[in-house]
């Protein structure tokens, strides 16, 4: 067991040192391994992970995802997306940040990336929130926070990998992020409506649009939520009648989306050979990091299960007869803390081999954690200090300081550990759908 909490403070030793998170975690894993065995053992386990990887069909739904993001992005439909909001929410006062909220979460719902939404969105909205006067602070932390539901409303690479790590079932994961989703948006948007309260002119209202201008916004976003919901539906069965008889697996819904995406920014003229091939060339780039992510984190989690950590920290809660909700409050806890330091998937691949068997064992449900995981993820992406939205948008608008960022995002990561609270004292909210099903 020391040998682990050893491995994990070399880890973060060598995170620290900005050594990547894959190559922090596969060295140590496999250095601990050989030390615990030899490094011939080790040297043929790090080779059976590297090759089972290769040959894994089930992580072939990675790339098709991260592809019908980057098809999605390119089709232009980041603007229809926004300018639909704009049309329902603009009206109100700090109408364009629930704008931004709302577009956010309707574009991680097709893109599936924390990262993608973020950067994409700043470019579309910060300009025209600039435009009416909003306040810097409210105008990137709307962005900022809204990018955070990328990772939680399906379809989500980070879900996806969660599900890789723990062998639980992605299809009902996907469905378990729905509701929290939702009430992430509206919480997001009592976050705005608290800050423009306080302070009226922070964000203006805008010009009211007709019914007849709302309807013909709503018409550029009829073939990709139709996409959408044909995948989504072919995922759990609803086509799943005569004479269609559609199912599909994780890994074919990606398929139709990505070939979807594809003929749909085709059909707009949105695609070149140049700009297919930086799509290709970009989806091949992020998943080679995301699979040697994963790689590093299954040596680190044979190194650990070696150790015997995992079920010496079962036993260790069982001897201290405390109750299951405090054990789940200190989990918690340390995810936020970590939070504050690590960025969200590097922190994810690195905690859950060694929390989820505790879970386990203290009878939760592995799609209502993945869920929990997920939206502590959520909050410490918008948390100081490594606030990786807040550094993407600051990036973007460099003439924009990240204390006033951190700043105008206070509202809304208090707004999540609300949400937060919410899930683990009601369950039966992210549960739910997949009960349906």
């Amino acid at each position: 067991m020391s040998e682990a909490l050893i491995g994990f403070a070399a880890v973060l030793v060598l995170i620290f040192l900005r050594v990547p998170i894959a190559f922090a975690m596969g060295a140590v894993g496999a250095a601990g391994y050989a030390m615990e065995t030899s490094p011939k053992a080790a040297l043929s386990m790090t080779a059976r992970l590297i090759t089972d990887a290769a040959r894994d069909y089930g992580l072939s739904v990675v790339p098709l995802f991260i592809l019908m993001g980057l098809f999605v992005n390119r089709s232009g439909m980041s603007r229809e997306i926004y300018r639909a909001a704009h049309a329902f929410l603009g009206h109100f006062r700090g109408g364009l940040a629930m704008t931004t909220v709302a577009a956010c979460g309707l574009f991680a719902a097709i893109s599936g990336s924390s990262l993608a939404t973020a950067s994409t969105m700043s470019r579309v909205a910060m300009p025209e929130m600039r435009k009416f006067g909003y306040s810097d602070s409210l105008s990137t932390a709307s962005i900022a926070a809204g990018g955070t539901l990328g990772i939680l409303i399906p379809p989500s690479v980070v879900l996806v990998i969660y599900g890789l790590l723990t062998q639980t079932s992605i299809s009902k994961l996907f469905l378990a992020g729905i509701l929290p989703g939702v009430l992430g948006i509206l919480m997001y948007l009592g976050a705005v409506r608290y800050v423009v309260w306080r302070d009226p002119e922070a964000g203006p209202r805008g010009p009211r649009s007709s019914w007849p201008e709302r309807f013909a916004s709503l018409r550029g976003l009829g073939g990709i939520l139709t996409l959408f919901a044909f995948v989504i539906g072919g995922l759990y069965g609803l086509f799943d009648f005569a004479p269609l008889n559609l199912t599909f697996s994780p890994t074919e819904a990606a398929g139709m989306g990505a070939a979807g995406t594809f003929l749909i920014a085709l059909w707009r003229g949105r695609l070149t050979v140049r700009s297919t091939f930086a799509a290709l060339s970009e989806t091949a780039i992020t998943t080679t990091g995301l699979f040697s992510i994963l790689i590093g984190a299954w040596i680190f989690s044979n190194f650990v299960n070696f150790t015997g950590l995992p079920d010496a920290l079962v036993a260790w809660i069982t001897a201290q007869n405390l109750p299951a909700l405090g054990v789940l409050a200190m989990i918690l806890l340390c995810y936020i803390l970590l939070g504050c330091v690590l960025e969200s998937l590097s922190m994810m691949v690195l905690t859950v081999p060694v929390f989820f068997p505790v879970i386990v064992s203290l009878g939760y449900d592995p799609v209502w954690f993945g869920i929990i995981v997920v939206v502590v993820t959520e909050i410490s992406l918008i948390t100081p200090p490594v606030g990786l939205n807040v550094f993407i948008l600051k990036s973007i608008v460099p003439d924009v300081s990240a204390a006033t960022i951190f700043r105008g995002v206070t509202p809304f990561w208090l707004a999540d550990l609300l949400r937060l609270a919410a899930l683990v004292l009601l369950p039966s909210a992210t549960l739910f759908l997949p009960s349906l099903f």
